[in-house]
């Protein structure tokens, strides 16, 4: 029994595992709180008890959750930034109790399968969408999804390999990975380079039929790139966005 109701609105989870994931950024897995469930997209509040330090910013933060509903745990991913939450969740036994709230939110994936998704994600910003095109494989849904992914390097890209092998798995999914900053990297990589923009995604959405588009990433990345779609003739209806801040 590893997730039991704490009070109305909260449950309690025990940490299964944790793992680095890319460079600075680690993945944290918890059993999954009995009869309890979300959509792909959607995120938690997550209150670690007792904590050995704090901070003015308190201990609870929200994550997206990254893992997808028929997963065997429920899993966050972090940019491990020297904080005492983060600090705190790094160095927390395997089998410690957190409380999470939830789960919220509404960036979830859109029921009309005529159109396509187009979701871009920035870094850590990969986590809804990575729960998305994981359930998008195992239902076998009928959308086309285009993901486009943005990293510095191959080296910082949390889950790429994994959503790399995906395509083989949904003929209807297509990766288009970008790289920012290859010179400071040590891997090869054979894929895009550079920011997305409005050229790199006219080049691939030629066969996308009436896009809606997912942004999750640094708030800078998520304006910019609600810019480049405006301007480009999207309707704003047809734009969903989370924004990833540091904490």
């Amino acid at each position: 029994m590893g997730a039991t109701a704490v009070g109305s609105a909260y449950l309690s989870v025990k940490l299964r595992s944790r793992e680095e994931i890319a460079e600075g950024t680690m993945a944290f897995r918890f059993e999954i709180p009995v009869n309890w469930t979300f959509k792909p997209g959607q995120s938690i509040d997550m209150t670690v008890l007792d904590p050995p330090e704090t901070d003015v910013e308190g201990n609870t933060r929200s994550f997206t959750i990254a893992s997808a509903p028929h997963e065997d745990a429920l899993m966050i991913a972090t940019r491990m930034r020297d904080t005492a939450f983060k600090r705190t969740l790094k160095t927390l036994p395997i089998g410690s109790v957190a409380r999470i709230e939830g789960p919220f939110g509404s960036l979830t994936l859109h029921h009309n399968a005529a159109r396509a998704a187009v979701l871009i994600a920035g870094g850590i910003g990969i986590t809804p969408f990575r729960s998305m095109a994981v359930q998008a494989a195992r239902e076998k849904l009928p959308h086309r999804i285009f993901l486009f992914f943005s990293n510095r390097r191959p080296e910082d890209a949390p889950f790429l390999g994994e959503l790399q092998s995906l395509e083989k798995q949904n003929p209807n999914y297509k990766l288009l990975a970008t790289m920012t900053q290859m010179e400071k990297s040590s891997r090869a990589w054979q894929g895009e380079r550079g920011f997305i923009n409005g050229e790199m995604l006219s080049k691939y959405l030629k066969t996308a039929a009436s896009p809606i588009y997912y942004i999750a990433g640094p708030p800078g990345m998520v304006s910019g790139l609600r810019n480049v779609l405006g301007q480009t003739g999207v309707d704003e209806d047809d734009v969903r966005t989370e924004e990833f801040s540091g904490y």
